[in-house]
């Protein structure tokens, strides 16, 4: 056995290293120049305002991530704080429902005690929202702990009344997701679309409306299509998601995306459809650029 502690040995030993350092950083920049350029650009119909979450590829970074979506002829990369807009602008993209406001999906407006919290976060961040050229901010019911759908409704309009003034005068538009309460976020609260068309009736303003995620009513209330034509009026943004899993939305799955969104085409809707699913894939960007293909109708 060679001795690793002669000269030598140390100096051969460096020299692997530092190769190997050099290779590992090169297949690095490698990696992140071809997350982007290996997309080359898409051709879309232009019916669809398409956009995608950004959570579900922070393994790619953002300017890459960035950079891929315009190629995929995506116009939008949301559920973004505040720090990333300046590069979204830079991209020339926008941010179809930014973040950055409330106190996350478990505490959200059903609770009163949370109410004075919630208002001052969204009172700072709505004025940014404007600034930046965005229209929409994500909200949360908070989950149930306890309280039935009645009185989580009336929390809600109460603590959400107060802030449409702020919204009205800044025109942007609070939008409360819906989540399925039996996979993925047990007790949530806003976990069917009557219930929240019923609390956008209480609150009464065109600045509260319904974020549709597609892949949380399936799971909760299923009849997808159905239930977008009825309650649209309540509806300003959807996301998608395979299901079973939230993985990719192709045959893997059991919703079929192309007549889905031709129904929410087919109500005049005007707004942003955002790829939520989780890619299961290795290249994340094949998958969304999929994606947006199946729902480029």
């Amino acid at each position: 056995m060679e001795n690793i502690n002669s000269p030598l040995s140390r100096r051969k030993a460096l020299k692997f290293a530092t190769v190997t350092s050099a290779t590992i950083l090169s297949s690095s920049l490698l990696g992140r120049v071809s997350a982007a350029e290996h997309i080359l650009p898409t051709e879309l119909r232009g019916r669809v305002n398409h956009s995608a979450c950004r959570w579900c590829y922070d393994s790619i970074p953002f300017e890459d991530l960035c950079i891929a979506a315009k190629k995929i002829g995506l116009k939008s990369i949301e559920l973004v704080d505040p720090e990333g807009w300046p590069i979204l602008k830079k991209h020339g993209l926008t941010c179809a429902l930014p973040q950055g406001a409330g106190l996350g999906i478990e505490r959200g407006f059903n609770n009163p005690t949370l109410h004075d919290e919630l208002i001052e976060s969204y009172e700072t961040i709505i004025p940014q929202v404007a600034t930046a050229g965005y229209n929409q901010i994500i909200c949360f019911s908070g989950n149930r702990n306890g309280l039935d759908d009645d009185q989580g409704l009336e929390n809600c309009a109460l603590g959400l009344k107060r802030l449409m003034p702020t919204a009205e005068k800044y025109g942007v538009t609070m939008v409360m997701e819906l989540l399925n309460s039996k996979v993925n976020h047990p007790d949530y609260q806003c976990d069917h679309t009557a219930w929240g068309a019923a609390l956008c009736e209480k609150v009464g303003s065109e600045r509260f409306k319904l974020l549709y995620d597609i892949y949380h009513m399936q799971i909760m209330e299923g009849d997808v299509i159905a239930t977008i034509k009825k309650y649209h009026p309540y509806i300003s943004h959807y996301h998608t998601g395979g299901v079973p899993g939230r993985n990719e939305i192709d045959e893997t799955q059991e919703l079929y995306y192309p007549a889905i969104i031709k129904a929410i085409l087919d109500t005049g809707f005007k707004g942003f459809v955002a790829q939520e699913f989780v890619p299961s894939r290795p290249d994340k960007l094949a998958s969304l650029r999929q994606g947006v293909g199946i729902c480029d109708v």
